[in-house]
């Protein structure tokens, strides 16, 4: 495979550069942290932008290369330096489009987020006493005449506080007879009765707001549940997460590269001892480790997302070694950079501080590091039993 890129992914990346660059800022990207959120006009600018690439991205209906929506994802971390919504945003946008079918509410939201860069729905997966193990999804769904209630609660929602629909994953009574439990998906409106938010505090990841949603008897009409397309239910799930594995990754490359920069440039301008702190050959040392990792971080974000949009063989054990080694590699080219900055990087003045924390989210972030070996060892045996 060849991730020399093409003629139409530089123009990408440049229109999408060109984009961040307007809007994020230094003194911008600390507002927005301290908002929590961002402004209307920049979410917007980002789908236009994205509508303008939609011959590779998609038309936000949940399709497009994922190589090429990694590409504009870790540009736009790079020049931001800070986790952002949009790799959510398109993971969710394509769970949309497996899960909707051919729902007029999912339409209307599909209409809805190209007009305005904002997602009409918040997507809650994660529960307090599962984390990575979505197996053991605690929240319910059963039938009681001809309406259904949902009982249980979710973790890290993003944006779970202020969109007005929630999509919740419910386990069914039943189990199917492929031995998974029965799943479902139901877009549940946020003002519903019995459904209620509260807001989570951390200690990076400052965009993007998390909430902790609680489901207390909360009334579904059946329209509210949605249609998969193909195989829905925990396969289907398993394979989506994977699709919001590689955008994370993509995310903390971005980011990687953002702190290896500032890193780079403070080294060029620092003089210590009477030299400038770039001819010590420890910081050599760091900064050539600092860089072999981001190589290996963009070859095998990059490789995985190929192998999905060519849905080669490989795919889920290349995912889940990407999620497995980027973040962290990530989190410690963020560390490392901060070393290079000293008491200076310390400091609110630079963001190497804050792209740490937001680094270290990521390992956590669709799934752990730990569960990544889980989930790659059984392939990685197969593979070579296959050769």
């Amino acid at each position: 495979m060849d991730f020399n890129l093409s003629t139409e992914e530089l123009a990408l990346k440049d229109d999408f550069r060109a984009y961040a660059e307007r809007y994020f800022s230094r003194a911008n990207v600390r507002q927005w942290q301290r908002d929590g959120g961002l402004p209307d006009d920049v979410c917007k600018a980002f789908i236009n932008e994205y509508l303008g690439h939609a011959s590779l991205l998609g038309d936000a209906s949940g399709g497009g290369s994922l190589l090429a929506q990694v590409i504009a994802t870790e540009e736009v971390s790079r020049v931001a330096g800070a986790s952002l919504p949009f790799s959510s945003d398109i993971m969710n946008l394509r769970i949309m489009n497996k899960f909707a079918g051919s729902s007029k509410s999912m339409h209307h939201m599909l209409e809805t987020y190209r007009e305005t860069g904002r997602l009409a729905f918040a997507l809650a997966v994660s529960e307090p006493s599962a984390g990575s193990d979505t197996m053991a999804m605690r929240t319910t769904v059963s039938a009681q005449g001809e309406s259904y209630v949902l009982k249980g609660s979710k973790t890290f929602v993003a944006n779970g506080e202020f969109a007005p629909f929630v999509m919740v994953a419910a386990v069914e009574p039943d189990v199917a007879s492929d031995g998974y439990p029965t799943l479902s998906f139901w877009m549940v409106p946020r003002n519903s009765e019995g459904l209620n938010a509260y807001p989570i505090g951390k200690i990076g990841q400052k965009i993007v707001p998390f909430a902790d949603i609680v489901f207390d008897d909360v009334r579904l009409e059946p329209s509210f549940r949605l249609q998969g397309e193909g195989k829905a239910g925990f396969p289907q799930l398993f394979h989506l997460l994977e699709i919001g594995r590689v955008m994370v990754c993509a995310q903390s490359l971005g980011m990687a590269q953002a702190a290896m920069e500032d890193a780079v440039s403070y080294a060029r301008n620092r003089m210590a001892f009477g030299k400038n702190i770039a001819s010590f050959q420890q910081i050599e040392q760091m900064l050539v480790d600092m860089e072999v990792k981001i190589v290996n971080m963009r070859s095998l974000v990059y490789r995985a997302a190929w192998a999905f949009d060519h849905d080669s063989s490989d795919k889920r054990l290349l995912v889940a070694m990407a999620k497995r080694y980027v973040p962290r590699a990530a989190t410690e080219v963020a560390s490392d950079a901060l070393q290079v900055l000293g008491g200076r990087g310390y400091t609110e003045n630079e963001r190497v501080g804050s792209i740490w924390q937001d680094c270290r989210g990521n390992q956590i972030a669709e799934g752990t590091d730990q569960i990544m070996i889980h989930i790659a060892g059984p392939l990685l045996m197969e593979s070579y039993d296959a050769s």
